[in-house]
C-alpha cells in the first residue's frame, strides 16, 4: 500500500470512529483520532460526548509512550484554545508527535488554523484536505454553524411510490413501514430541532418528541404559524421540553393562551426561513430536521437555506390529482431552474427504500469557506 492510500485508510478509520459519537457531542464536532508509527495503529479514540476528552486525548492515552514519532490521523484541526478541555494541539506536541494528517480546518474562530500553525512552527509536518468532503459531511452541523452563520437545514418527508405524502382526502398514517419510521425517529435524536407548519400540527397534532434515548434530552419543537393557530390543548405541549413558536399575529389573547402551556412565542416581522434560522442559531442550534408541511418544505427549497434531504420511500401508489407532494408552492418555472441534489444515497430499510443526498454544492461551498478560514 503506496503512502497516499494508507493514509486514506487511517482516515476513514477516523471518520468511522467520529461517526460513534453521532448523537452526544453536540455543540462540538465529531472527531475521530487514530495514531500510526511504523504502520502499526498504537492508539485511537473518538469523541464520546460534550464535555469529555477530544479525541486526540483518547488516542494519545491509549498509545502511551509509542506515540513518539507516530503520524496521527484526525477528521478535523487539532484544537489550540482552552475551553471545557485542555487544548489538544499542546498534548500531541508534549507527547512527541512528529506528522499530523487532518482533512480540513476548524471554522471557530478561536482555532481557525491556528491549531495547524502551532504544530508547524514546532517542526510537527502538518497534512490538510484528504478526505475533506467525507469530513464535512459528517459535520454538517458544526461547520455550517460555524461557517454560515446559520443552523444545518435537513428536509424528511415520507412518500408513496409515486411521489405523494397523503391521499387526496389527507391520510397519511402510515405511508413508510414501522423500521422507516424508526429511522425517522432516529433523526430526530442527531438534530437539535425539529420544525413544522401550523398546518401540519393542526391536521396531525403530533407530539414531535425523541423517543430513542439516544441523545441526551428534548429536542427542541419549533412551529412556523403566521396566524397564531396552533391550539392550547396541542399534544406536543403537554410534552417535556421546549415550544418555540414563530408568528407575525399581534394577537395577544392567543400568545397568553400558548404561553401559559409552556410555549414561547416569537413574533417576526415575516415568518420565512431566513429570519428563522437567524433567531435559532442566536439560541445554539446547529440543525434543524423539517418535517413538513408541503408548503414549508416549499420555503425553503426556494430560500436556498437548506442542505440535505432525507426521504423514505414507500413501495405503494397512492394516486389523485388532489393528493399532495412534498413539495408545496408554486413549483419551479423551468427544469434549468430546478435545485440539483448530489452524493445521492439510496439503501433498503424494511420495505422501504431511504434516499439521503446533498443539495448540489454545499459540500464545496463549505470546503472553499472553511479554506478561506
Amino acid at each position: 500500500m503506496d503512502n497516499q492510500s494508507s493514509d486514506e485508510a487511517h482516515l476513514r478509520r477516523a471518520l468511522r470512529l467520529a461517526a460513534r459519537g453521532r448523537y452526544r457531542t453536540a455543540p462540538n464536532p465529531r472527531v475521530g483520532a487514530v495514531l500510526v508509527r511504523d504502520g502499526v495503529v498504537v492508539g485511537e479514540g473518538w469523541h464520546r460526548r460534550v464535555g469529555g476528552p477530544h479525541a486526540e486525548a483518547e488516542a494519545l492515552a491509549a498509545a502511551g509512550e509509542r506515540a513518539r514519532g507516530a503520524t496521527l490521523y484526525l477528521n478535523l484541526e487539532p484544537c489550540c484554545h482552552h475551553g471545557r478541555t485542555p487544548p489538544c494541539v499542546e498534548a500531541l506536541l508534549a507527547a512527541g508527535v512528529a506528522r499530523v494528517v487532518a482533512s480540513h480546518r476548524d471554522p471557530d474562530p478561536r482555532v481557525g488554523g491556528h491549531g495547524f500553525e502551532r504544530l508547524r512552527a514546532a517542526a510537527v509536518e502538518v497534512e490538510v484536505g484528504a478526505l475533506a468532503r467525507e469530513a464535512a459531511a459528517l459535520n454538517l452541523p458544526f461547520l455550517t454553524a460555524k461557517a454560515l452563520g446559520r443552523p444545518a437545514v435537513t428536509l424528511k418527508w415520507a412518500m408513496s411510490l409515486d411521489g405523494r405524502i397523503a391521499t387526496a382526502a389527507g391520510e397519511s398514517r402510515w405511508i413508510s413501514s414501522e423500521p422507516g419510521r424508526g429511522w425517522a425517529l432516529a433523526l430526530r435524536e442527531e438534530h437539535d430541532a425539529i420544525l413544522v407548519g401550523s398546518g401540519t400540527a393542526l391536521a396531525d397534532d403530533p407530539r414531535l418528541t425523541r423517543r430513542l434515548g439516544l441523545a441526551k434530552g428534548p429536542i427542541l419543537r419549533v412551529v412556523l404559524d403566521r396566524r397564531l393557530r396552533l391550539p392550547p390543548e396541542a399534544k406536543m405541549l403537554g410534552e417535556e421540553g421546549e415550544v418555540l413558536v414563530f408568528t407575525e399575529s399581534e394577537d395577544g389573547e392567543r400568545r397568553a393562551a400558548l404561553a401559559g402551556r409552556g410555549a414561547r412565542v416569537e413574533r417576526l416581522p415575516r415568518v420565512e426561513p431566513a429570519s428563522v434560522l437567524a433567531h435559532l442559531v442566536t439560541r445554539g442550534v446547529q440543525s434543524v430536521l423539517v418535517e413538513g408541511g408541503a408548503e414549508v418544505h416549499a420555503a425553503f427549497v426556494a430560500s436556498g437555506l437548506w442542505d440535505r434531504a432525507e426521504v423514505a420511500c414507500a413501495p405503494l401508489l397512492i394516486g389523485g390529482r388532489e393528493a399532495p407532494g412534498p413539495i408545496g408552492g408554486s413549483g419551479v418555472p423551468a427544469l434549468a431552474a430546478a435545485p440539483r441534489l448530489e452524493n445521492l444515497s439510496v439503501r433498503r430499510h424494511g420495505g422501504d427504500l431511504l434516499l439521503s443526498a446533498f443539495r448540489a454544492g454545499t459540500l464545496d461551498d463549505l470546503l472553499a469557506r472553511l479554506a478561506g478560514v
